[in-house]
């Protein structure tokens, strides 16, 4: 037992009013503190695992301890995982959470438990030889000094000398007294320790002195005040409680950010009966300096200042013109009051042309940046290479928003290359969705089994005893999409010896026994969260030697696998037992879904596996394989119909698939035609991730990770039900059940699209589903709307989603619970694994939306050198499926795209249609309806309804500082004369799309190798941002028709849920 001393802790404080008060607190010192080193001699250090499971590498040249002020300011410079052997120091910890608040303490706590980074904390203030008490007349900021270079010293002295330690500080004068104290202690500044002990290390020396500017240039804000000072936390707190105040998320409205935002508040939060909507916030001032995704405190205003949402559509992003009745319904409208939590995150900024660059910086470094997304505001930032940045993405972050300023101010963190090239704008799309996919590390990979010709990869015989062997009893297949590499399921059927009973098996890759949990390899997954999927690129949450190797369920090679395993009444399908455990298997046939559906269809077509057999073996194996595909087909079947009695949704969009060439690469998109075989390889998966929830759930009641899908709010179907009812069709919402009938009989015979325009919006009302710990949601909220199940989780990809890796592990646990009553592994608590789940969701949602940003940003390139006025292919068929005050909304079946379409100019002038349908701009007005909008003009009137087809221009509106978009032109009130061919499931259109973008790319890539030799090999930015080097099957607009149709609520691959319910089930 270590001895305690008691000493006395003197604390000044600011009272809430603003006083100070001296404050006296006991504090205890003891010898014994762990020092968190390897290195460490004098057996501090308990076990391996040191403080917060870390220990500081011996393998390195010196250790850093960080002064209090650079933990507070540079925190960002010491995230570099380069920097290693940090020490922070206690003092310097408390010292950054009091000036910098909890939201920078726990950006520093997150830094010291990760195991990627090389830091540890020490308990300096609780280390009898280094705690400092306060001197009388000291300064707090002194004091802290003093503490950090005690602590520096004795950490020194504690190692013996076996590495010298270099303690960082922004104080000259502690520069000058400590730095010649101690040899073996050396005080530099922090500029000089970058410069000195890292110079190749640029990005962290450019960002520190971004910093430094952006905090020299700080104090000079003008006293006059332009917001209201927010509320203290306490009373915002206290507000809350009472009703007085609501609390929500701000969303800005991108199409007018200057004027328009809402809250978006939690049901649990609201206090106020009146409140089922959001709340409208009008205008920039009563915004009070929250940004985009900043969780608020807002006060309502009373009833007669009220106002309504804009409906009119806005042409890129203009002002809204006065005296037009464009507003709905009054809705409950406030001011935000208070910041309960800011959401900053790193944004990309475009500086201003040059000459709004001369008058802005004419007496000062300081420049307003615009944001790529329209949502944030300006950033004033300080810099001396505004000239130089001209044409470039910059990433800036934000560092503080007083009342005395416009706007934030913020410092810029690293270039990411020249606006409009296409890397740079890829770069964009991660950094704007918080998605940070760098190469797999070193240490990362040295976790990695080896598999190569000199050194194959073989099972383990403890591992062939521990499991059951399917591969001599099971005829094991997969079924994906024609070149898939990471095959994560593979499936079973046969009938048992009686014939009374069916065994359908699903078995999955088990990921698990691969990535350890608390690994390297498994701290970066969870971190990714998924496998993210671009327009030209994937970035795999796992190395490609488990991805698309190891974990990979190819045909004819031994893998571990994770198995379910029903036996089934071979009538009823009523489930006589079920089986969970590690299997080992040999996949005897890797099919495609196109061949798979040729056999069920009784075509002749080759099996690549039988071609080297004799006829006779042939004939007899290729009997096998069909009578278990049809075995399985009838299965899913009655599976699929079991579901579609109690509700089961069917949401599907336009789907393409990708075509790939003998060399993996992309050549082209064609349609995907709707197969059985999709659904039925779907319902096998959606069958075993029902199965595997019910067996975690009931395991551990309070800590297993579900998914559910809420039902969907009744007004989100107004648009639904308005729009089916202008066709005579009738759509019932009242349960998923009922709109699955409705949607099934709302089918136009002339128009296939109008029914799939209808489950757009049936989509586009759902909620989203959703992780969750069953700990933190009662038992009646974890139903699956769109699959009508009472139980659902994520099991089936573990090679992609970090929910299923959990799941896995969850799943093992209950086993082993099952075998030895006494055995307990040490789970995730519920708010851990709530935590977990709601980190999954937001990067889910983040890979969505880079996913639909990637796929316009491919659209907008498509397009953009075209002559919209000569070019046919700028020529397309739309369907009408929304009505706006002044414009309507189109979908383009060609080529998969969405986009508003404007009935009125700028200038007031409506569009009047001539007599033989074509469109020009005349003098008039509009009058719209629900379903129709009518146009009055001195040629006359004309009438568009809601899914009427007429024909639009594309050309690309360019922006210097934002994406570029796509504008469409209304040139006919009559349908295109491709619109027959152009309204059927089409990708011949996607496929030009593709072709002619990917061509364009190669021919830059190969002017690019000309110059190899005078640039080197790959910048900065690409080594970091670039994973995949070539197109495959996924990595290529996979979705882009169904992703342009169904906004972000898709699922996105055939053997999970997808085919069945879009709503990312």
């Amino acid at each position: 037992m270590f001895q305690m001393i008691k000493t006395e802790k003197v604390l000044h404080l600011k009272s809430s009013r603003g006083g100070k008060v001296r404050v006296v607190r006991e504090h205890y010192v003891r010898e014994q503190v762990e020092c968190g080193s390897s290195l460490c001699e004098a057996g501090c250090v308990s076990g391996e695992s040191g403080i917060d499971g870390k220990l500081l590498s011996g393998d390195v040249t010196h250790y850093v301890v960080p002064d209090a002020e650079v933990v507070r300011d540079f925190l960002e410079v010491l995230e570099f995982r380069e920097l290693q052997g940090i020490v922070f120091t206690q003092t310097a910890c408390q010292a950054a959470h009091h000036a910098r608040g909890r939201r920078h303490y726990n950006r520093l706590r997150a830094l010291l438990k990760d195991q990627r980074h090389d830091c540890v904390l020490f308990a300096n203030e609780f280390q009898q030889y280094s705690y400092c008490p306060r001197e009388k007349g000291e300064t707090q900021e002194k004091w802290h000094t003093r503490c950090v270079y005690h602590a520096a010293v004795w950490y020194y002295n504690h190692l013996a000398g076996l590495r010298p330690v270099v303690m960082i500080t922004e104080d000259e004068d502690a520069i000058k007294e400590y730095g010649s104290q101690n040899s073996g202690v050396y005080v530099i500044s922090t500029q000089e320790y970058l410069e000195s002990f890292w110079p190749d290390l640029q990005a962290a020396r450019e960002l520190y002195v971004s910093i430094a500017q952006a905090l020299q240039e700080r104090e000079s804000e003008g006293a006059e005040k332009e917001y209201t000072e927010h509320l203290p936390a306490e009373v915002l707190e206290a507000g809350i409680k009472s009703g007085r105040y609501v609390q929500g998320t701000l969303s800005v409205n991108k199409h007018r950010a200057q004027h328009e935002a809402f809250v978006r508040f939690e049901g649990s939060s609201n206090k106020n009966t009146e409140l089922n909507s959001d709340i409208l916030i009008s205008g920039g001032k009563h915004r009070n300096r929250a940004i985009h995704g900043d969780v608020v405190a807002v006060e309502l205003f009373p009833h007669s200042e009220w106002k309504g949402r804009t409906t009119a559509l806005t042409e890129g992003q203009g002002e809204e013109r006065a005296g037009e009745d464009t507003q709905s319904q009054p809705m409950p409208t406030g001011r935000v009051v208070g910041i309960v939590q800011r959401n900053w995150r790193d944004y990309v900024v475009t500086f201003p042309p040059r000459e709004e660059l001369q008058s802005q910086s004419r007496n000062s470094q300081r420049i307003l940046v615009v944001p790529w997304d329209y949502r944030i505001p300006k950033i004033r930032i300080s810099t001396q290479q505004a000239e130089a940045l001209q044409d470039h993405r910059v990433i800036v972050r934000v560092d503080s928003w007083d009342s005395t300023s416009l706007y934030p101010n913020g410092h810029t963190v690293r270039v990411l290359g020249k606006a409009g090239e296409l890397e740079a704008e890829i770069q964009t799309i991660l950094v704007e969705n918080c998605i940070h996919v760098p190469p797999f590390s070193e240490a990362q990979l040295r976790e990695m089994p080896v598999n190569s010709k000199e050194q194959p990869w073989q099972m383990a015989p403890a591992e062939v005893s521990f499991r059951r062997d399917l591969r001599d009893t099971h005829l094991v297949f997969s079924i994906d999409p024609l070149g898939c590499e990471d095959v994560d399921d593979t499936l079973s059927v046969r009938t048992l010896p009686g014939g009374k009973r069916l065994e359908l098996g699903v078995h999955i890759a088990d990921v698990t026994h691969f990535v350890k949990e608390g690994s390297l390899t498994d701290l970066e997954a969870r971190s990714r969260a998924t496998t993210y999927y671009l327009a030209d690129r994937r970035y795999d949450m796992l190395p490609a030697v488990l991805s698309a190797d190891l974990c990979s369920l190819l045909g004819g090679v031994d893998r571990y696998a994770m198995s379910v395993l029903w036996e089934l009444d071979a009538e009823t399908l009523a489930v006589c037992n079920v089986w969970y455990g590690r299997t080992l298997i040999r996949s005897s046939y890797q099919l495609h879904y196109e061949l798979a559906q040729s056999l069920l269809n009784g075509e002749e077509v080759e099996v690549p596996e039988l071609s080297q057999l004799k006829s006779s073996d042939k004939s007899q194996k290729l009997a096998e394989l069909l009578q278990a595909l049809e075995t399985l087909t009838r299965v899913a079947r009655l599976l699929r119909a079991q579901r579609d009695k109690v509700g089961a949704l069917e949401l599907e969009g336009l789907e393409v698939r990708a075509q790939l060439d003998k060399d993996k690469n992309i050549a082209a998109l064609v349609p995907k035609q709707p197969l059985e075989v999709h659904e039925t390889v779907a319902e096998c998966m959606i069958y075993a991730n029902h199965w595997v929830a019910r067996k975690i759930q009931e395991s551990f009641p309070h800590q297993a990770l579900l998914r559910h899908h809420p039902p969907p709010k009744q007004e989100f179907f107004n648009q639904l039900i308005d729009s089916a009812k202008s066709r005579g069709f009738m759509i019932d919402t009242r349960s998923n059940k009922a709109l699955a009938e409705s949607l099934d009989w709302a089918v136009d015979p002339q128009d296939t699209l109008v029914n799939k325009l209808l489950r757009m919006m049936a989509t586009q009302a759902m909620s989203n589903a959703l992780y969750f710990s069953t700990g933190a949601c009662p038992e009646e909220q974890y139903y699956h709307y769109g699959l009508a199940l009472d139980r659902y989780t994520h099991f089936t990809s573990p090679i992609r989603r970090y929910a299923d890796i959990i799941v896995h592990r969850l799943l093992m646990a209950a086993i082993q619970s099952e075998k030895d009553k006494y055995l307990h592994k040490t789970l995730a608590s519920n708010k851990e694994l709530d935590e977990l789940a709601q980190h999954i969701n937001n990067k889910n949602r983040a890979a969505q939306h880079a996913q639909k940003q990637s796929t316009e940003l491919f659209q907008c390139l498509y397009f953009r050198d075209k002559d919209p006025l000569m070019d046919e292919r700028c020529v397309a068929d739309a369907i009408i499926y929304a009505i706006r005050a002044n414009g309507m909304l189109v979908f383009l079946p060609r080529y998969g795209m969405k986009g508003a379409v404007y009935l009125k100019n700028r200038d007031s002038q409506v569009i009047s249609v001539g007599e033989d349908g074509k469109c020009k701009w005349q003098v008039g007005t509009l009058q719209r309806y629900p379903d129709r909008i009518n146009t009055f003009t001195g040629t006359g009137t004309h009438t568009f309804h809601l899914f009427d087809h007429v024909t639009v221009r594309i050309s690309v509106e360019p922006s210097r500082c934002h994406a570029d978009s796509v504008h469409l032109e209304l040139i006919s009130n009559k349908p295109h004369r491709a619109a027959r061919a152009e309204s059927h499931p089409a990708g011949h259109g996607q496929s030009e799309l593709v072709q002619e973008v990917v061509r364009r790319e190669e021919e830059a890539s190969l002017q690019a190798e000309e110059q190899k030799a005078r640039r080197p090999k790959l910048s900065r930015e690409e080594r970091e941002f670039r994973q995949s080097k070539t197109p495959n099957l996924y990595s290529l607009l996979q979705e882009i028709s169904e992703l342009a149709l169904l906004d972000l609520s898709v699922c996105q691959l055939p053997n999970t849920e997808a085919q069945t319910c879009s709503t990312s089930a």
